[in-house]
């Protein structure tokens, strides 16, 4: 019965045997494709994310928010706020550190597209998803 583990093009070598200047089976160098460079894409830190998932909890407290999911992307991170699952996100909170010296790097985006807070300042931009006290009349 033949080993199965041969390794291809080398007739006679088997696993663990060197043939002429091959290396050993499973110990071969793996060279990346030229030209890709490693892609390093935009996250959340640990206190980015704790501020808005302090925001998101009390939402869901209050029955206003139920879902959420997070984009890692090359050029940005995106926290998607949904009010239903099956639903385009209400709200978007991004982060696109290309913008950090001209418009401020956080965003908060509508579900239309608008730009609602763009800053330099988490906090302040999370700012306008939080509700506004009401007066109450006794």
């Amino acid at each position: 019965m033949e080993d199965s583990r041969r390794v291809a093009g080398a007739a006679g070598d088997t696993a663990g045997e060197t043939g002429a200047g091959r290396p050993p089976f499973g110990s071969a160098v793996v060279a990346p494709f030229p030209g890709a460079a490693a892609v390093r894409n935009v996250t959340f830190d640990r206190r980015e994310l704790e501020a808005i998932l302090r925001l998101y909890g009390r939402m869901v407290a209050e029955g206003e928010w139920r879902d959420y999911a997070i984009d890692h992307l090359p050029e940005r991170a995106v926290f998607s706020i949904f009010r239903r699952t099956s639903e385009a996100p209400l709200y978007t909170v991004e982060k696109n550190p290309k913008l950090a010296q001209k418009q401020g790097a956080y965003s908060v985006v509508a579900q239309g597209g608008m730009i609602l807070k763009r800053g330099q300042d988490l906090a302040r931009v999370l700012a306008v998803l939080e509700k506004k006290p009401k007066l109450v009349s006794v």
